[in-house]
């Protein structure tokens, strides 16, 4: 579909990437990743014909469609969303014209030769314009807005009374209507809530196409990408599979970088040495000039920066009562919209609660609600013993001040906290060395989300309110947000479309719908688990029998014994689950162990296969012969571990669901 060779762009004296080489086939879904600035957006550009690299070549298959979506809203005064994903593409405006452009030719009598051409042409330009008009138009962009979370009675709403990111959708279902060939998409999650980031998921999974997209969304990615593009400082390398198999390669590769740095430091430390010792000697001039030659010759291998978990150390908060917030009988609305109606919700001491629903069920009215940033209309809303709270919003970003260094800023949060600890808070935050002496003025959007959310942090608060935080953080700076917030002492509420976050995370999950809070006591895979426990028991019209209840307070309820056979005691349950527990633990660790090694086997693959693709490269045809060999034996082990995963993984399956079982009937 789309082949690029040996490109590379620069602006002024600096080089975004060089020597980028890829082919993209249909079925292939490529998570292009890279730091902010790296970029990206740059590439996607260039792959859309937008920009042009300054070498390198790109070449399109013949009659291959692409859909880019960048992130400029839909400008369609007085259209509906139905109707501006309806309006034809310029791709099939544009096959029109070519139709009556060629009949016109065709009318003018040219040659047989030039008449034979016209008509192949003509049959060609038809055929692409018979597919695009013959699908059921106003079902399917019905069911691509619907599943990008438009509710029926939005579809014929003007385009004016939608906010940016339902904009945002619009162009998105345009794009997925127009039905392209390649799909080039820049942040396609940004604006979705995690309804419709699934549906999206499941759309690309499905799609016949190409495609490339960027995103920050590291669940995302790992559902959708077949293949990693990462442009790395200094090079950009591919990696098959997913965005997990990619960090797991790029962990060897980065322990083989290290190692072979540290020779290659070894071996010019030998020949300095050399040098430095007959330097004056007449007798070894000639040798120490040859070494002295040799060493200028030394590519020096630079090694990767890699975000490390940091463990952070936040001023302690006073501890707070067992109730920190309580809704009651609360009600709210906006003019005419009601949003709540006789709400109530407790918040306890110790819940790190993610708040999810789709856009516009009212999560942020929540939010609000509860830290006290907008009154509620009816009932109560009471904090409790020594709560002391703090908010999160994007527009604290605009709060900072331009004047003030990132450490001076912090310093004035924190007047009491020592410089060190705020260094070392400000590092967990990707600001190391100088760069906490830099003006809030001249940071990027990401960076200043990252000392606002510092900010955040080091207050003594005990109760964190969290609206959208991981807004413009790529995933490097979305790692760190998570692994401050696990740190955290104190009690969390966050909305955030991330899932890696929520995961690490969330302890409670509230779901926002229709009015109405329903409390998923755990974590978020459990949430989905109960979720689809949910939908399968209304799938199959069976009553529900509690799945994803909190238990009584009058205690557990257990089912009755089937005559004949006795109810499991507690100590025969518990020697049970401590043999599952166990069983776990050993095909969690196998698992993790075949999947470092076959993330290994990945990059050998892909390394060989580039040199097939150029056989040039390998002179000797002994050595390219003896590499085939190892090709084979590398494929063969790497399918034998890939069936050996496939079992542990379904035994794994079994595990932990049998360790649900015993879980529900205690």
């Amino acid at each position: 579909m789309l082949s690029v060779s040996n490109i590379s762009k620069s602006y002024g004296d600096r080089t975004l990437f060089g020597g980028l080489t890829i082919n993209i086939a249909a079925g292939e879904r490529i998570a292009l990743i890279g730091s902010n600035g790296s970029g990206k957006s740059t590439l996607l550009d260039i792959l859309a014909g937008e920009t042009s690299p300054d070498s390198g070549t790109v070449s399109w298959a013949r009659h291959v469609v692409t859909g880019y979506l960048k992130q400029d809203l839909v400008r369609g005064a007085g259209t509906t969303p139905l109707e501006e994903v309806l309006e034809e593409s310029p791709e099939v405006k544009a096959l029109r014209n070519k139709v009556v452009d060629t009949y016109e030719a065709l009318s003018s009598k040219p040659g047989k030769d030039k008449q034979n051409e016209l008509i192949r042409q003509l049959g060609q330009f038809e055929e692409s314009l018979e597919a695009a008009d013959g699908r059921s138009s106003d079902h399917e962009a019905k069911t691509i807005l619907s599943g990008l979370g438009f509710d029926q009675s939005e579809f014929s709403k003007p385009l004016d009374e939608f906010s940016g990111g339902w904009l945002m959708r619009v162009s998105l279902g345009k794009m997925l209507f127009s039905n392209p060939d390649l799909l080039l998409l820049d942040e396609p999650t940004n604006h979705l809530d995690l309804d419709a980031n699934l549906w999206f998921e499941s759309f690309l999974k499905s799609f016949p196409g190409g495609v490339i997209f960027t995103s920050h969304d590291r669940a995302f990615l790992n559902q959708v990408s077949t293949m990693v593009l990462a442009i790395e400082p200094g090079e950009v390398v591919h990696y098959r599979g997913n965005y997990d198999d990619y960090i797991v390669a790029r962990e060897h590769s980065l322990e083989a970088k290290q190692s072979a740095a540290a020779r290659q430091q070894r071996e010019v430390q030998k020949q300095m040495r050399f040098v430095e010792r007959f330097r004056s000697k007449a007798k070894k001039a000639t040798q120490v000039q040859s070494r002295l030659k040799q060493l200028e010759k030394v590519k020096i291998i630079e090694l990767p920066r890699a975000t490390k978990k940091v463990h952070y150390t936040f001023p302690e908060p006073p501890r707070s009562g067992a109730e920190v917030m309580t809704l009651t009988n609360v009600s709210k609305a906006y003019g005419d919209h009601t949003v709540y109606s006789g709400l109530n919700l407790i918040l306890e001491r110790g819940d790190r609660v993610a708040l999810v629903g789709p856009n516009g069920a009212g999560k942020s009215t929540m939010l609000k609600m509860l830290a006290g940033v907008i009154p509620c209309d009816e009932g109560e809303r009471r904090t409790g013993h020594n709560v002391i709270t703090t908010y999160y919003a994007q527009h604290l970003l605009d709060l900072l001040t331009p004047g003030n260094t990132v450490l001076k800023e912090l310093q004035q949060t924190a007047p009491q906290e020592p410089e060190q600890n705020l260094r070392h808070i400000l590092g967990g935050f990707l600001f190391s060395g100088d760069d906490v002496r830099k003006p809030i003025s001249v940071l990027s959007g990401g960076e200043k989300a990252r000392v606002a959310l510092a900010k955040q942090l080091v207050l003594r608060s005990n109760v964190l309110f969290m609206d959208e935080p991981t807004n413009h953080l790529d995933i490097a700076s979305r790692e760190v947000l998570a692994d401050a917030l696990s740190d955290y002492r104190g009690t969390i509420c966050v909305i955030t479309h991330d899932r890696t976050v929520i995961r690490q995370v969330a302890n409670k999950i509230i779901e926002i719908n229709n009015g109405k809070a329903t409390i998923f006591p755990g974590d978020y895979d459990g949430y989905l688990h109960k979720k689809q426990l949910q939908a399968a028991e209304a799938k199959s019209n069976l009553p529900a029998d509690g799945a994803g209840k909190a238990k009584s307070k009058a205690g557990p309820v257990r089912k009755r014994s089937t005559k004949g056979r006795r109810e499991p005691t507690r100590s025969q349950e518990g020697k049970t689950r401590r043999g599952l527990e166990k069983e776990a633990r050993t095909l969690k660790t196998r698992i993790e162990k075949i999947d470092a090694t076959l993330a290994g086997y990945e990059a050998q693959i892909t390394k060989m296969e580039k040199l097939f693709s150029d056989p040039d490269q390998i002179s000797d045809s002994t050595k390219l012969l003896e590499l085939g060999k190892q090709y084979e034996v590398v494929k063969s082990e790497s399918q034998s571990l890939w069936k050996e995963w496939e079992q542990l993984s379904s035994d794994a399956q079994r595990v932990e669901t049998q360790l649900k079982a015993i879980g529900a009937t205690e």
